[in-house]
C-alpha cells in the first residue's frame, strides 16, 4: 500500500508540473479559452439526493388515499386538498431551513365544468408554487414541474383509492428534493418549482401556471416536467436504472407558413429551443452522472399522450418531459385489483426509490447549471451559402458577467453538438473553412464561472 501511495503522489506531481509547463490555449482573438467548467454544487447534488427522503414524500402522498382533481378538498387526511396543503407546508419547511429563501404561494383559477368532458362541474384548480429568487437576474426563470393529481381506470372516479405512487407522487417528491438540494445555494436566475393540479383532467393546472408566468412577465429559459420518475421495470420485462428519456417537441402548431418554408430550405426542425434543452440535459448527464444515459426522443410526449410541459411549450417556452425510460402500463390509471395473476395499480411497492433519487439529481444538476449560466444570445443569424466559410451574428446575452461566446457545430446525422470553439466576447464570427451545407451551427453564452447557456440556433 505504501508503494502505491508513493506512486500516486509521483503521478500527481508529474501531472502538476506538466500542466504548469503547457501554455494556455488561446482563442482566435488571443484570449485564454475558458474550460467547460464542472461546478462542485452539481456533484454535491448527485451525491446527496436522498432516496429515503423521496420514499418518505411518496409514502405521504400515497397516504392521502386519492388525489383526484375533484376529490375532497376539506379533509385534513384525504383528497387533493390535504395533499396540496402538505406540499405547501413542505416547501415552507424547506424555506425556513434556508432563512426564508423560498417564496411559497398558491396559484389557482376556476375551470368551467363540461358535461361531456373530464370536469363535470366548475372547480377551483389549485397549484403550489415555490420560487428561489435569482441574485442578479430575478426575472429570468427555470421552471421545474410535476403534477399532484392521481386517478384510477375511470378518469371521473374521484372517490376510489388512487395511490398514484409513481404517477405522479414520484414527480412531486422530485420537486421537493430538488428544492432541498438547491436551496442551499444562490444562483443568477430564479428557479420555480410548481406542483400542478388537474393533469389527468386535461392539463388544466399547467395551463393556469403558464398563463400566470406570462402575466407576471417571467422570462422562462427552460421548463422541465417530471411525470413518472420512479419506475425502473418496464412492461416489456426490461429492468434498467441507468437511463432517462427526454421528450423534446419540435415546431409549434402555430408556426407561420413562411417559417416552415425557410426551415424546409435551411433546416431547423431538429433545433427548436426544446430540443436544445434536451441536448443540454444530455450534456449535463454526461458531465455529472456517470451511470445515467439520456435518450432524446423527438416528440412532444409518448405516442398519443400528453404532459404538463405542453402548455408552456404552447406559449413559446423551451419545455421537455424528463421521465423514466421504461413504463409499466399495469401500474398506470388502474383500479387496484389482481387479474390472471397480474397486480394492477400504482402502489408504493412499484417505485424504485434509488432510481427516483438519481432522476432527481439529474433534475437538480440541470437546473443548477442553467440558473448559474447566462441567458442565451438572441437573434442569432448565419450566412454563407456558396461560400467556404459561414459567418454567424447574434445579439449579446442580456446577462451580466458574460466573458464570451462558444460556437457549436455538428454534422446533420449527429444528435448532440460535437465540435465547438470559444470565440471571445464578440457578436460576429466567421468560422473558416467549415462548409455551411455540411453542418448545423449554434451559439452559447459563457459566464465568468465557466457555465454555459442553452445553445441558440441561428436563423
Amino acid at each position: 500500500m505504501r508503494h502505491a501511495s508513493i506512486l500516486s503522489r509521483a503521478v500527481l506531481l508529474l501531472a502538476t508540473s506538466l500542466a504548469a509547463a503547457v501554455p494556455a490555449v488561446l482563442s482566435a482573438q488571443g484570449q485564454p479559452l475558458p474550460p467547460i467548467a464542472e461546478d462542485p454544487r452539481m456533484h454535491e447534488a448527485v451525491a446527496t439526493a436522498s432516496a429515503d427522503r423521496i420514499k418518505r414524500d411518496i409514502a405521504t402522498l400515497v397516504g392521502f388515499g386519492t388525489r383526484h382533481t375533484m376529490s375532497d378538498t376539506m379533509s385534513t387526511t384525504r383528497g387533493i386538498g390535504a395533499a396540496r396543503r402538505w406540499i405547501f407546508a413542505e416547501f415552507e419547511k424547506i424555506s425556513k431551513g434556508c432563512g426564508g429563501c423560498l417564496d411559497v404561494r398558491y396559484v389557482s383559477d376556476i375551470v368551467k365544468g363540461d358535461p361531456n368532458g373530464r370536469i363535470k362541474q366548475d372547480i377551483n384548480v389549485v397549484n403550489v408554487v415555490a420560487v428561489l429568487r435569482g441574485a442578479t437576474e430575478p426575472n429570468r426563470y427555470l421552471v421545474h414541474t410535476g403534477d399532484i393529481d392521481s386517478r384510477v381506470t375511470d378518469v371521473l372516479n374521484a372517490t376510489s383509492d388512487s395511490p398514484g405512487a409513481n404517477d405522479n407522487a414520484s414527480g412531486i417528491a422530485a420537486l421537493l428534493e430538488a428544492a432541498r438540494l438547491m436551496s442551499r445555494h444562490r444562483f443568477a436566475a430564479s428557479v420555480a418549482w410548481i406542483a400542478l393540479s388537474s393533469e389527468e383532467q386535461g392539463l388544466q393546472g399547467g395551463d393556469i401556471a403558464a398563463k400566470y408566468a406570462q402575466t407576471q412577465g417571467w422570462r422562462i429559459d427552460a421548463v422541465i416536467n417530471n411525470d413518472m420518475v420512479g419506475n425502473s421495470r418496464g412492461i416489456d420485462g426490461v429492468h434498467e436504472n441507468t437511463k432517462a428519456r427526454v421528450f423534446a417537441p419540435g415546431l409549434p402548431a402555430n408556426t407561420p407558413a413562411a417559417e416552415l418554408r425557410r426551415i424546409l430550405t435551411n433546416g431547423g426542425e431538429l433545433d427548436t429551443p426544446s430540443r436544445q434543452l434536451a441536448r443540454y440535459i444530455d450534456m449535463v448527464a454526461d458531465r455529472y452522472h456517470p451511470n445515467m444515459d439520456v435518450e432524446i426522443i423527438y416528440r412532444l410526449d409518448r405516442y398519443g399522450r400528453g404532459g404538463h410541459h405542453t402548455p408552456f411549450f404552447n406559449l413559446g417556452a423551451a419545455a421537455v418531459r424528463l421521465m423514466e425510460a421504461h413504463e409499466d402500463y399495469t401500474k398506470q390509471h388502474q383500479d387496484l385489483r389482481t387479474e390472471q395473476g397480474i397486480k394492477y395499480g400504482d402502489v408504493l411497492e412499484g417505485v424504485d426509490f434509488d432510481y427516483a433519487a438519481k432522476m432527481t439529481a439529474l433534475d437538480a444538476s440541470v437546473l443548477m447549471s442553467l440558473a448559474a449560466a447566462p441567458a442565451a444570445p438572441d437573434s442569432a443569424r448565419i450566412t454563407g451559402a456558396v461560400q467556404p466559410s459561414p459567418t454567424l451574428r447574434w445579439k449579446a446575452s442580456p446577462s451580466p458577467d458574460v466573458i464570451g461566446y462558444r460556437i457549436y457545430w455538428r454534422k446533420p446525422s449527429e444528435v448532440n453538438w460535437t465540435r465547438s470553439r470559444f470565440v471571445g466576447n464578440v457578436t460576429e464570427y466567421t468560422l473558416k473553412n467549415v462548409i455551411i451545407d455540411n453542418y448545423y451551427f449554434g451559439i452559447a453564452a459563457v459566464g465568468k464561472n465557466g457555465q454555459e447557456s442553452l445553445v441558440a440556433f441561428p436563423r
